[in-house]
C-alpha cells in the first residue's frame, strides 16, 4: 500500500506540480495509511469519515501554479469555473472553501471531486485508487492555468488587466520552460514491421511527450497502424505507463478490444484514413488550449455557449487550423471534425481540447508537429498581449 501512495507523490513532484516533502496521500484499504506524518492529516481524516472514498490528496500546488490559483480564489466568489474541456466533462467547475475545515470540504466534495482551499492549496479525492486522486489535483493545475492565462489574454484585450494580474502573469512566465525547435532525441524510427518494436516505440513516444510537458493527467492519447489493426492507448491511460495499457483494434472491427480504446479511436482511425500515416499523436498543450478559445466574436455569437460543440467560424492560429468537435461520434464528433481539417504536415487544435498531429512512418513528425504548434501557440499568445 505505501508503495502505492508513493508512487503517485512521486509523479506529482516529478510533473512540478508540488514541492517536494509537502503534499499529503492518505489511502485507505484494511487501514487509513498515509504517505508521511503530519498534523493536518487529523483534520483530512474527517472528511474519509463523512464520504465514502478510499484516498484523498492535498498538497500546495508549486509555482506558477500556486500564484494562479492564488489569485483565482481571491477574484472568484466560491468557485472558479474554467472552460476547456476536461474541467467541462470531468470537473464541471471548483468550489473555493476559506480554510482546512472536515465539514467544509466534506460539503465541497459531496459533489465535485475537487476543492480549493483558500492560500492552502487543492484536496481532491479517489473513490478507486489513488491514481484517481492523483489525476483529479493534475486536472485542477492545468484547468487553473488555462483560465487564468485565458482571462488575461481577453482582459488585454478589453484594456481590463488589473495590476496585480499582471504582476502574476509576469511571475507564471518566469516559470516556463522554454520549447525547443525540435526534440532533444530522436524516437525510433519506422515503419516497424516487428509488434514488440512498435509497442516500445509507443511508449518512447508517450514518454517524450509528457516529459515536455504537452500533456496533463491522463489527458492525450496515441497510436500506430500496424498492418490492418490500429494499436491505440487505453482509455484513461497515463502516457508515460503505456505498456500493458495499449489495445489491437483492427479495422474491421472484428474484435471488441476497441471498448477499453481511448474514447478518440474513431478520430485517430478516420486521421489515419485521411492522410495515409501510420502515427499520431494527440497532446494537451497549454498555450494550444489556451489560444484555441480565443475569438474576437466573444460575447458577440449566436453559438455563444456551444463554441466546443459547432463553432461556424473558419479559425486559426498562425496557420494552424482550430476546430469544434466533442469526443465521440455523435454529429459533433472529433472524427466529423477533425480528419477533413488535418493536412499531412500540420497539426489540428480542437476548440478547449488539444492538438493532433500524425507521423508518416513513425512518432518523430508528429512529436514535432505538437511541439510546433504549442510554441507557436506561446509565442502568439505572448504578441496578444504585448509580451
Amino acid at each position: 500500500m505505501k508503495d502505492i501512495i508513493d508512487k503517485y507523490v512521486s509523479k506529482l513532484e516529478q510533473a512540478e506540480l508540488a514541492e517536494p516533502g509537502q503534499a499529503l496521500l492518505g489511502f485507505l484499504d484494511a487501514d487509513l495509511v498515509w504517505n508521511r506524518e503530519d498534523p493536518q492529516t487529523e483534520i483530512l481524516e474527517g472528511v474519509f469519515e463523512r464520504i465514502n472514498i478510499n484516498s484523498l490528496l492535498f498538497s500546495p500546488p508549486r509555482e506558477p501554479y500556486r500564484s494562479i490559483i492564488s489569485y483565482l480564489c481571491r477574484t472568484n466568489e466560491g468557485r472558479i469555473l474554467p472552460e476547456d474541456c476536461e474541467t467541462r466533462t470531468f470537473i464541471h467547475d471548483i468550489p473555493v472553501v476559506p480554510s482546512l475545515d472536515p465539514e467544509r470540504l466534506t460539503q465541497a466534495l459531496r459533489t465535485r471531486k475537487a476543492v480549493m482551499v483558500q492560500d492552502r492549496g487543492i484536496v481532491a479525492y479517489g473513490w478507486v485508487s489513488p491514481e484517481q486522486a492523483y489525476i483529479l489535483y493534475s486536472s485542477v493545475c492545468f484547468a487553473c492555468f488555462v483560465k487564468f492565462f485565458s482571462d488575461y489574454l481577453q482582459d488585454s484585450k478589453n484594456g481590463s488587466v488589473a495590476p496585480e494580474q499582471r504582476e502574476v502573469l509576469h511571475k507564471a512566465l518566469s516559470y516556463l520552460d522554454p520549447l525547443p525547435e525540435e526534440p532533444d532525441a530522436e524516437l525510433e524510427r519506422g515503419p516497424f514491421r516487428d509488434k514488440a518494436r512498435m509497442i516500445r516505440a509507443m511508449d518512447e513516444a508517450g514518454k517524450m511527450v509528457v516529459g515536455y510537458k504537452l500533456v496533463d493527467s491522463f489527458f492525450g492519447n496515441i497510436s500506430y497502424l500496424y498492418g490492418d489493426t490500429l494499436y491505440i492507448s487505453q482509455t484513461s491511460s497515463s502516457l508515460d505507463e503505456l505498456i500493458g495499457h495499449i489495445d489491437p483494434c483492427p479495422l474491421d472491427n472484428s474484435s471488441c478490444a476497441g471498448i477499453t480504446a481511448s474514447s478518440e479511436l474513431p478520430a485517430h482511425r478516420d486521421i489515419l484514413r485521411k492522410t495515409g500515416h501510420l502515427a499520431v499523436l494527440h497532446g494537451h498543450p497549454k498555450f494550444s488550449v489556451i489560444m484555441s478559445m480565443d475569438c474576437d466574436k466573444r460575447g458577440d455569437c449566436d453559438k455563444e455557449g456551444e463554441c466546443f460543440r459547432r463553432c461556424p467560424e473558419q479559425r486559426e492560429v498562425r496557420g494552424y487550423p482550430v476546430v469544434p468537435g466533442e469526443v465521440g461520434t455523435g454529429p459533433f464528433g472529433l472524427c466529423r471534425t477533425v480528419p477533413p481539417a488535418i493536412e499531412e504536415d500540420k497539426g489540428v487544435i480542437v476548440y478547449g481540447h488539444g492538438v493532433f498531429a500524425t507521423g508518416a512512418r513513425d512518432f518523430n513528425q508528429a512529436l514535432r508537429g505538437l511541439l510546433d504548434v504549442e510554441r507557436n501557440c506561446r509565442e502568439e499568445y505572448l504578441r496578444r498581449i504585448g509580451e
